[in-house]
């Protein structure tokens, strides 16, 4: 499993756009064979917000990033600062 995580400032008029943008690319990319998406609010802290994109191969991310990313930034109305970003590739699993 791979999963890419950006964290992002999200100024709270900002917020309903930047979930509507969030699930865009959260559509676009389960075309890419996207496993799993998640829209998290940073717990104790103002104004921040983390999307979460779970993918099977760290290949099926390259591949959306490498052909989407700028066409789904132009599209993105939602003004935020992106604060980090995250590659982790599973080691242990355990349900």
């Amino acid at each position: 499993m791979f999963v890419h995580a950006v964290h992002f400032k999200v100024m709270p008029k900002e917020v309903k756009d930047y979930r509507k943008d969030s699930l865009m690319w959260a559509r676009f990319a389960k075309k890419y064979k996207l496993a799993a998406y998640f829209t998290m609010k940073r717990s104790g802290y103002k104004n921040e917000y983390i999307s979460v994109y779970q993918w099977k191969k760290k290949q099926d991310c390259d591949r959306f990033m490498k052909k989407l990313h700028d066409e789904l930034v132009s599209k993105s109305k939602a003004k935020v600062k992106p604060l980090g970003y995250y590659n982790l590739t599973a080691i242990d699993k355990y349900k």
